[in-house]
C-alpha cells in the first residue's frame, strides 16, 4: 500500500476516464433529479437524457453530494494509503458541493485541504490534473494545492448557449441578465469570472457568436504552451469543428479535449451549449 497525497474532485470536472485512471483521481458524483428519480451523474444518467428532458420541458434539478458521501470517500482514500488529500471542487457560487466537502474534511482520518476552484467542467479538470502531477512527483498537500490554484488563476472558460432560459430557471444567472440576452434575439457569449457566470458579449446570430467564441479562445491561448477543452451539449458537430479550427490556430497547443458535458451542467445550460476552456501551462 503506497503512501501518497491523493486527489479528489467532483463529477463536474468532466475529466477523460483514462486521465482519472492514469492520475488516480477519485470522483465524487453530484446528483441529477429527473422527475421523482435522483440519479448519479456519470453512472446513472447521461447528458443526452437531460437534454431530451429539457426539450420536453420536464423538471430537472441538481443536488450536491452529501457530507456523508464525502466522508466515506475520504475514509476509503485514506485506507488506500493516502497521507493527505486535496479535494478540488466546482465554484461554490454554483453548488453546495464545496461546503459539504468542508464539513466532511473535519472528521477525515488524514488531513484534507478542500479548495473552491471557482471553476467548472475542464476548467476544474485542469486544476485537478495540475495537483495530481505534483502529487505523483512526491509533492505534499500544500504544493499540490498551490499548483491547482495557480492553474485556476490562469484558466479561462467561455461559452455560448442558444438561450439563457435554462440558466435563469436554475438561478445561475439573474433574471435581468437573461432578459438582456433574450432582447432582440441576441445570442449570448458568457464567461466564468470570480466563480460566477457573466455575460461577456452579445452577438446577433448563432454563427457569429460561435465565430467570436473561437476568436476569443485563440486570442486567450496566445503562443505559449496551453491546454484547451471544447465542451458541448447535443452539438457534437459544432464542437468538432471548433476544435479543429483551434488546433490550426493555436501554435502552442499541447492537449486538446473534446467532450460532451455531463448531466449536471447540461441541466443548467440546455442543449446547444458550446464552450472553450483555455488553460496555459
Amino acid at each position: 500500500m503506497s503512501r501518497h497525497v491523493a486527489i479528489v474532485t467532483d463529477s463536474t470536472a468532466y475529466l477523460p476516464p483514462a486521465a482519472l485512471v492514469r492520475h488516480r483521481i477519485t470522483v465524487v458524483p453530484l446528483t441529477v433529479v429527473l422527475g421523482d428519480q435522483a440519479l448519479e451523474e456519470g453512472t446513472e444518467i447521461s447528458a443526452r437524457s437531460v437534454a431530451q428532458a429539457l426539450q420536453k420541458r420536464r423538471p430537472v434539478t441538481t443536488s450536491r453530494p452529501s457530507p456523508a458521501t464525502f466522508a466515506d470517500t475520504y475514509r476509503r482514500v485514506a485506507e488506500s494509503g493516502a497521507t493527505g488529500i486535496v479535494s478540488l471542487h466546482l465554484s461554490s457560487e454554483f453548488s453546495g458541493t464545496y461546503d459539504a466537502a468542508v464539513l466532511a474534511a473535519k472528521e477525515a482520518p488524514v488531513p484534507v485541504r478542500v479548495v473552491d476552484t471557482g471553476m467548472v467542467a475542464m476548467a476544474l479538470g485542469f486544476c485537478a490534473l495540475a495537483a495530481a502531477e505534483v502529487a505523483e512527483c512526491g509533492g505534499e498537500v500544500d504544493e499540490a494545492v498551490a499548483a491547482a490554484e495557480k492553474r485556476a488563476a490562469g484558466t479561462s472558460a467561455y461559452f455560448y448557449v442558444d438561450t439563457l432560459d435554462y440558466l435563469r430557471r436554475g438561478g445561475r444567472i439573474g433574471a435581468a441578465q437573461a432578459l438582456f440576452g433574450s432582447a432582440l434575439a441576441v445570442k449570448p457569449l458568457l464567461q466564468l469570472a470570480d466563480g460566477r457566470i457573466e455575460l461577456l458579449e452579445k452577438v446577433r446570430t448563432a454563427s457569429k457568436a460561435i465565430a467570436r467564441l473561437e476568436e476569443i479562445a485563440a486570442e486567450r491561448a496566445g503562443e505559449g504552451e496551453v491546454d484547451i477543452a471544447v465542451h458541448h451539449l447535443a452539438a457534437a458537430e459544432r464542437a468538432d469543428a471548433l476544435a479543429q479550427r483551434l488546433r490550426e490556430r493555436v501554435p502552442g497547443l499541447q492537449e486538446l479535449h473534446v467532450s460532451e458535458v455531463g448531466a449536471v451542467i447540461g441541466a443548467h445550460t440546455g442543449p446547444g451549449l458550446l464552450g472553450a476552456v483555455v488553460s496555459p501551462r
